[in-house]
């Protein structure tokens, strides 16, 4: 079991993965540090992980990118991806950035080689090489300790045994090199702060990093399982694309949250939703004015997000947020349905709904929910913004568009744009019973 001597903590499950498999399978001898960063002059590399074996120190760069890779000139290709840069020749530049730092510590560590490693993590990785410019400083999981092991890597000039400089390695790594404080990074956008989340998805602001002091966004990071197999990962990835779909299907509106992007961190370990910074709340019952105002935006919302066909199945006051000037705006569209598709998460519905915002006819049948399903959570919702509480059943209710949205019988309930003109004041047109009935088996 290899000793873990320091570093920062690991950003995604690849890393982990790889971290882990060194600790319990490599010799005791060996060290390792991870999640590090290594300054040189004004610029700063940041190191997935450091390794010093009895022959070598090796700087190590993970990668869970999935299925077969191809390498041309300096790029890589992977399926169903955008091309990146080659991570091997970065490395190989900073390796040589941690040789010098080496020896200018201590300058007999001239001797000691620095080798230069991409991980692959994944099972299904393979990396085409044709023109071999990469291959020999790439391996995988399953040989990672065999590559490292082998002391023929070392270049002519270099020892074979590094174990008398280790001492000196040690000092001069402990000058050198911090534990990594750079901030979460999702493709070009960088972590402002937390918002909150659990252990499926995590909410974060962020900025983009090209352009510091631009406009924030929020960043909803979903948890997904790379190693489950083709199937399952297939049915994660769209249960978790799902919300970015469904906003797809709704033009803009002030009281919708907008999607601005959908993507995969590379190994499949996470995926990201951009949206929209509506820099709000979740909407709070007790309020104390505005209350009319939210639930207008609130109706607003709901009837733009009806006539484009999407229901969102999972309203509660969680997914209404509120800015400091009043404004409503829904979001929490993970578990939405929008057009005919191959796939279904209403199945997921009975692990995340509150019964209290959940229609009579649904109870037993989440997975039948339709618009008429959502004016319902809406009413309750109304209910509680106007009087705090939660109802108790028809008599209980004062206000007339409230009662008529908590109706048992979905066709009774007022559509949500009917029970926005209402609470306007402003007449409006009923649909006719047969169409009514059409809007409500279509949504």
């Amino acid at each position: 079991m290899a000793e873990i001597v320091g570093g920062g903590r690991p950003v995604n499950d690849a890393e982990r993965r790889v971290i882990a498999h060194l600790r319990d399978r490599a010799p005791d001898d060996w060290l390792l540090l991870h999640n590090i960063e290594i300054p040189r002059g004004a610029d700063l590399f940041e190191v997935d992980l450091i390794v010093l074996t009895g022959h070598s120190v090796v700087v190590i760069d993970v990668k869970g990118t999935r299925g077969r890779i191809e390498v041309s000139g300096q790029r890589w290709f992977p399926p169903r991806r955008e091309a990146f840069g080659s991570p091997v020749a970065k490395l190989r530049g900073t390796a040589r950035a941690l040789k010098g730092l080496l020896v200018d510590k201590h300058r007999e560590l001239e001797r000691v080689y620095v080798d230069s490693l991409v991980v692959l993590s994944s099972p299904d990785a393979e990396l085409v090489d044709a023109g071999g410019r990469d291959a020999a400083n790439v391996t995988d999981l399953p040989s990672l300790i065999d590559t490292l092991a082998d002391p023929s890597r070392v270049r002519r000039g270099g020892t074979r045994d590094a174990k008398p400089y280790l001492p000196k390695i040690l000092d001069a790594l402990n000058a050198t090199v911090r534990r990594s404080t750079a901030p979460p990074r999702f493709g070009n956008w960088e972590v402002e702060e937390r918002l909150g989340g659990d252990s499926k998805v995590t909410e974060y602001r962020a900025f983009n990093a090209t352009l510091p002091g631009s406009e924030t966004v929020l960043l909803r990071v979903y948890q997904a399982d790379p190693l489950a197999d083709q199937e399952q990962r297939a049915a994660e990835r769209q249960r978790i694309a799902n919300a970015y779909q469904s906003l797809t299907r709704i033009p803009s509106h002030p009281n919708v949250v907008r999607s601005r992007d959908f993507f995969a961190i590379d190994d499949e370990s996470r995926f990201v939703l951009v949206l929209d910074d509506a820099h709000g709340r979740a909407l709070h019952l007790q309020l104390q004015d505005r209350r009319s105002e939210v639930l207008r935006g609130l109706l607003a919302g709901l009837a733009h997000v009806h006539a484009h066909g999407v229901v969102h199945r999972a309203l509660t006051p969680a997914s209404v947020l509120v800015s400091e000037d009043g404004q409503a705006m829904l979001t929490g569209f993970d578990y939405a349905k929008g057009a005919p598709r191959p796939y279904t998460v209403a199945n997921e519905l009975t692990n995340v709904l509150d019964a209290h915002y959940v229609a009579p006819e649904c109870h037993d049948r989440p997975d039948l929910m339709t618009s008429a399903a959502d004016v319902y959570a809406a009413g309750v919702i109304a209910h509680q913004v106007l009087t705090g509480e939660l109802p108790e059943g028809p008599d209980a209710l004062s206000h007339d568009v409230v009662r008529a949205m908590l109706d048992h019988s979905p066709a009774k309930r007022p559509s949500a744009a009917e029970a926005l003109a209402a609470l306007d004041g402003v007449p409006a047109v009923r649909e006719g019973r047969l169409r009514r009935l059409l809007r409500r088996v279509i949504l």
